[in-house]
């Protein structure tokens, strides 16, 4: 196996994939924060905020990690 296949496969798809925990664990706060407290506008605000943060967040892992993967196979032949 080549170094690059065993970094990739050691290090940044458990990084990946514990990054991507997060950010859904960010947003799904974000919902707690709003159903919790649908009384208060400030607080659905923070949820608001948090949720589309999270998302945010959520879509520049996946696109990055798409990125990774396509210079991956095409440029260094990996599968």
């Amino acid at each position: 196996m080549n170094i690059m296949q065993r970094v990739i496969d050691g290090i940044l798809q458990p990084l990946v994939s514990l990054i991507m925990a997060a950010a859904v664990a960010y947003f799904l706060f974000g919902v707690m924060m709003f159903v919790k407290d649908q009384n208060s506008e400030e607080a659905q605000g923070e949820g608001k905020k948090h949720m589309l943060w999270g998302t945010i967040g959520l879509a520049i892992i996946v696109s990055v990690w798409g990125i990774l993967n396509m210079i991956n196979s095409f440029v260094l032949g990996f599968s």
